[in-house]
């Protein structure tokens, strides 16, 4: 049986700020290959190797990924699901900064939360969170209307701002597809697999559909940037968090999630030298306090 711990410890944490500081990095090093990489291309490379770490991961700790077992339907959908989300954000950031499509991005858990009563009736939300919904929503609302009154890096920026709002409502879909079907009994792995492995083709075939031609040859920062993507956070980050979900209250787990776009709002700024506005600085407010009332009981 899994050793599951009541409380959070020194391990749990440090492993919890961690991964915050790589996912909040996700985006500015997503943002900082697109001269060289095209978007879908990018994100077609980056599922692909993650999936191929995953199949040896596993293949390795001998957790089968291949059994029939009812999955399939749910892994095509989530797997679906990811590509269109993950092709929304490596669009978006053509038009958007890296530290605003972070904060859109993590919207999404107030989606699932709206979401979620539908399909269990025991995830209700009272009126704390309710209010959480509400704050975070007017946050992201009054960022995404800076897009067109004042946008800080062009008159194009709020098509990557609506990208980022449309990635995060797919990223919950995601989720709550993997709630509702057969993928909720399957094994981490083999759900990261679906998902890494249908995007994966999913997204080649739209990078082939747009033209996009494959880089011959690429900088030292470019490989660093997809390397980092694939098999520090795609992989090795994932599997961290799978681990922990295991082990440790998902509701505690859940608050450290705030740090994920304070941390990428701030390489944003200092890594790209990225605009830092009120608005952006209210919205991020918003999402971070909307979270904490969304997951009080």
């Amino acid at each position: 049986m899994t050793d599951r711990k009541t409380h959070l410890d020194t391990l749990a944490v440090v492993s919890l700020i961690g991964c915050s500081f790589l996912w909040g990095l996700n985006q500015v090093a997503a943002k900082a290959a697109l001269g060289e990489i095209a978007p879908l291309v990018q994100a077609t490379i980056r599922s692909l190797g993650g999936v191929v770490l995953v199949m040896l991961w596993a293949w390795w700790r001998r957790i089968p990924l291949f059994q029939r077992d009812g999955t399939l339907p749910g892994g095509l959908l989530a797997g679906a699901l990811f590509a269109a989300e993950f092709a929304c954000i490596f669009i978006g950031l053509q038009y958007t900064t890296a530290s605003r499509m972070i904060v859109f991005i993590y919207f999404a858990p107030f989606v699932v939360a709206l979401g979620m009563p539908f399909i269990a009736k025991s995830e209700r939300l009272g009126w704390v969170q309710t209010a959480g919904l509400v704050l975070a929503f007017a946050g992201v609302a009054g960022a995404f209307a800076e897009g067109f009154t004042q946008p800080a890096i062009g008159p194009r920026q709020w098509i990557g701002d609506a990208l980022g709002v449309l990635a995060a409502v797919l990223w919950a879909a995601t989720t709550l597809a993997i709630r509702a079907t057969k993928l909720a009994s399957a094994s981490a792995e083999k759900t990261l697999a679906y998902q890494l492995g249908v995007s994966g083709v999913l997204l080649a075939l739209g990078a082939l559909w747009q033209g996009e031609a494959w880089p011959q040859s690429l900088s030292l920062m470019a490989g660093a940037s997809l390397a980092y993507q694939t098999v520090i956070v795609v992989f090795a980050s994932y599997l961290v968090w799978f681990w922990l979900v295991r082990h440790y209250p998902a509701t505690r787990l859940s608050a450290f999630t705030l740090l994920t776009p304070v941390f990428g709002l701030l390489m944003g700024v200092l890594l790209l030298s990225e605009p830092l506005t009120l608005r952006l600085l209210l919205a991020l407010a918003g999402v971070a306090i909307g979270m904490v009332l969304v997951n009080r009981k």
